[in-house]
């Protein structure tokens, strides 16, 4: 019964991380396509734009951010400078997308770039963004970024 168990549970989570979303398209594809939509909000630098991307019980724990973001007016906070810098732009490097149902997780690395007085400035970051999949939409309901260690 055990073994009958384990290799249910196994089938059962091995079809939830490989699982195929609306068209086709796998959750995998739909999360990298989720992440890049935040990559092209931020680089926007439009503050609605970037909180649309945020589930409405997300939380972030921003790279440059002193306390967490807990809730929609915080997320907002967080992000109503973005254009002020409109030079400011952010690059991903390695990703790790993993999908669990309509739960997805990327964890990576991704680096800012701005100019500041005059002069170009880059700042490498690691990421975990966490998605849910509501009504077809997936939009982040766990963000923590942080700067690599030098």
């Amino acid at each position: 019964m055990r073994v009958l168990f384990g290799v249910l549970s196994v089938a059962l989570l091995s079809a939830c991380a490989t699982s195929t979303g609306v068209g086709g398209t796998s959750g995998t594809d739909q999360v990298a396509a989720a992440t890049a939509a935040w990559r092209t909000a931020y680089d926007s630098r439009d503050p609605a734009r970037i909180t649309a991307m945020y589930d409405s019980d997300a939380v972030l724990w921003g790279t440059t951010a002193k306390t967490v973001a807990a809730n929609p007016a915080a997320i907002a906070e967080y992000f109503k400078d973005a254009g002020k810098r409109p030079k400011a732009r952010v690059v991903f490097g390695e990703q790790n997308i993993r999908v669990y149902g309509d739960v997805g997780v990327n964890t990576g690395y991704y680096t800012f770039s701005d100019v500041r007085d005059g002069q170009p400035v880059s700042r490498p970051a690691r990421f975990t963004m966490v998605f849910r999949n509501r009504d077809g939409l997936w939009r982040i309901v766990g963000h923590h970024s942080s700067e690599v260690p030098k």
